[in-house]
């Protein structure tokens, strides 16, 4: 067999093996971490505590990664909008994959659709990941818009931790 039947060869098996049939499937099922009870019951106390110490009471909610809630409180004080709100920003920030601190600054700078699809683009909603994967998110509504932010993106800072 010649260099040049080789590499013709070579060239043809390459090609035969990357054609759709000979392809190896994707997938059909992937796994994924859930957030459970626990999980958002962990991440409404972290959220709960850290209103407390700021003095900024605030509807908390803690929703899953479709935007469904799991967990929310409402603290004393708290002006009745706040509960929507807080649900709101959670489910934005589940569906998004983002904080909606980022939400607010694209619609701030003229990126309307955002504000017109149902979503809540203020801030004070922040992702809850495990493993780098977006598992639910956490959603703060008081009265600082500041406190709200800062106390979502604390409770996201932690990392949820993983069952076996």
């Amino acid at each position: 067999m010649t260099l040049r039947t080789c590499i013709l060869n070579f060239a043809a098996a390459t090609a035969l093996a990357s054609t759709p049939a000979f392809a190896q499937p994707a997938p059909l099922v992937r796994m994924a971490p859930i957030l459970t009870q626990a999980g958002a019951q962990a991440a409404l106390r972290r959220a709960e505590r850290l209103a407390r110490q700021s003095k900024d009471p605030a509807a908390i909610a803690v929703v899953d990664a479709d935007g469904l809630l799991l967990a929310f409180e409402r603290m004393d004080d708290v002006r009745p909008g706040s509960i929507e709100l807080a649900i709101g920003k959670a489910r934005a920030a589940a569906l998004l994959q983002r904080p909606t601190e980022e939400l607010e600054a694209n619609v701030a700078s003229g990126r309307f659709g955002l504000a017109t699809v149902g979503l809540t683009a203020l801030r004070g909603g922040a992702p809850l990941r495990a493993g780098g994967t977006v598992i639910g998110a956490v959603g703060i509504a008081g009265i600082r818009k500041e406190d709200d932010a800062a106390t979502a993106a604390t409770v996201a800072a932690k990392e949820m931790g993983v069952a076996p």
